[in-house]
């Protein structure tokens, strides 16, 4: 069933809920609108479009992904500054856009699950089972919300109806995590199965993810480890029992398939935004990830400017081999060149009118400065830049018509070779490393590939989290996994120090929120 979906950018709606809903549908097209409306709303907090949502602080605390100052561009009052170093404070005004807009998309999802569940299928003409599982759709989806919310902030509210209670009081993490692993479990069987026809919608594959993903992160959300349970949902994935858009579920033997202006015939995407510029609603990552007019429309000729702004941490680059294939093509590096031709590109701040180069630091170069440099000591080129989602040329008739990933199958391994190991003591058995080998060895080439193949030897933890990081840069996840290592506190990256204690692995609540509502209470440490 096609759907299109609109775009949601509206930072003044409703915090806990959303009013305008109707009981008058016709037809079951206009039931699977309504459970699509939140879906659309959510893109604007989950992928990176531009605002400051889960995707920005997600990645932008964690090692992998900076936005520093560069010259006279992007202090922007120190907010990503703080980001990479940890010393936040509950009065950021991005940190209270995220709440809201995460929020507001946990009322949509009440508002269609109020709505439709007065529906009488027969007077529409569905099922009673078809009408299940469309109210399981927004369940999960739901559900889906309150994991991104509860990574973020742990203590938080739970709402499920519109508008009640009006001031909700904070639920401790542990409850929150079995509400919801509650709402997963009651609802992803009622799910219809992966198919090209549930492209963007909330399959049974997606809630199976959702389950993996969910006991994954299950000792550091309720303080219990899940790992036979993140075993056996990952397992429905892989042997196919949620479905596939392809036919077969299976790994994209090239590495750019799963992110590509043609993605959306993945075979091991999962669960993704349909974005799409045919349907007036194209893939647009340019503000956080392309540079300015005068680079990245013209070294990728894709008509996409931005803010210059996210560059790839110096320490995240270098921990790329120089043979593995995704250094080359997930990243724009070097000397930069006008499209298709040796014409080179010319910057237009401290290297204005000289032949552009990405370098991997982020120092005053031009003003003779050494080391590592900080957040503050950025210029124009400084950083290895985004080239993993290819949107085409203007004149492909497929331009901007990539989806955005939010679960792909390799995810699936590696949550899967990850629950083995922690299940043996933290080694690796040869299940665990034929899982990442799998994934891995489409990063190398044929005669490279048997020195570069783990074994139960060379696989530690360690190593697990560092392919991690290579797997899934840009994928906005990186802080969880450091979360669930404990490296997120105690780790060092590029110029970051180890934090005096964990009180930063979760969020405080906004101060406005903490105004609004007298019975929001604090996270611990702020």
């Amino acid at each position: 069933m096609a759907v299109l979906f609109l775009g949601c950018t509206d930072l003044d709606e409703t915090t806990y809920s959303e009013l305008s809903s109707s009981n008058f549908y016709k037809n079951e097209l206009e039931l699977v609108q309504a459970t699509l409306r939140p879906f659309t709303h959510m893109q604007a907090w989950l992928a990176y479009t531009g605002q400051d949502g889960y995707y920005y602080h997600n990645e932008l605390s964690a090692d992998q992904i900076a936005w520093p100052q560069k010259g006279r561009h992007a202090y922007d009052n120190g907010d990503h500054i703080r980001q990479h170093y940890h010393t936040w404070t509950s009065q950021e005004g991005r940190l209270n856009n995220a709440w809201r807009l995460m929020f507001t998309g946990v009322g949509f999802v009440n508002s269609a699950i109020e709505s439709i569940e007065q529906v009488d299928p027969g007077s529409i003409g569905v099922s009673p089972e078809r009408l299940a599982s469309i109210i399981a759709e927004s369940k999960v989806l739901r559900a889906y919300h309150y994991m991104k919310i509860m990574d973020m902030w742990g203590n938080i509210p739970i709402v499920t109806q519109v508008g009640i209670p009006n001031d909700p009081p904070t639920v401790d993490r542990n409850e929150v995590f079995a509400f919801i692993e509650s709402e997963l479990l009651d609802n992803v069987e009622k799910l219809q199965p992966l198919s090209p026809q549930l492209l963007g919608r909330v399959s049974k594959a997606v809630g199976y993810a959702m389950l993996s993903e969910l006991y994954l992160n299950a000792e550091v959300w309720s303080g219990t480890p899940r790992w036979a349970d993140c075993i056996k949902y990952s397992d429905k994935i892989i042997n196919g029992d949620g479905g596939s858009l392809t036919g077969t579920m299976a790994l994209d033997p090239d590495i750019l398939g799963p992110f590509n202006n043609t993605n959306q015939n993945s075979p091991e995407n999962i669960f993704q935004f349909p974005f799409s510029r045919k349907n007036d609603f194209g893939y647009n990552w340019g503000s956080f990830y392309a540079g300015f007019p005068n680079t990245t429309p013209l070294i990728l000729d894709n008509g996409l400017s931005g803010n210059n702004a996210f560059v790839v941490v110096p320490s995240a680059f270098n921990a790329y081999q120089e043979n593995d294939i995704r250094k080359q093509d997930w990243f724009l590096f070097g000397p930069q060149y006008v499209y298709n031709t040796d014409t080179p590109i010319l910057g237009s701040e401290e290297y204005n009118g000289q032949p552009f180069i990405y370098v991997n630091n982020i120092r005053r170069n031009t003003e003779g400065q050494t080391g590592e440099g900080s957040m503050t000591d950025g210029e124009e080129n400084s950083g290895a830049r985004f080239n993993k989602y290819r949107s085409g040329r203007k004149d492909d008739a497929n331009w901007l018509e990539n989806d955005y990933v939010i679960y792909r199958l390799t995810e699936i391994y590696f949550n899967k070779a990850e629950a083995i190991m922690r299940m043996n003591g933290g080694a690796a058995n040869q299940e665990a490393v034929d899982l990442i080998n799998a994934s891995r060895k489409r990063d190398f080439t044929l005669e490279d590939w048997p020195s570069e193949m783990y074994t139960t030897s060379t696989l530690t933890m360690n190593e697990l989290l560092a392919e991690r990081g290579r797997e899934f840069i840009f994928e906005g996840v990186r802080r969880t996994d450091l979360i669930r290592f404990d490296k997120f506190n105690t780790g060092s990256w590029w110029d970051k120090s180890p934090d005096g204690d964990k009180h930063t692995e979760i969020y405080p609540i906004p101060q406005t929120q903490l105004n609004a509502n007298p019975n929001l209470v604090q996270n611990p440490g702020y």
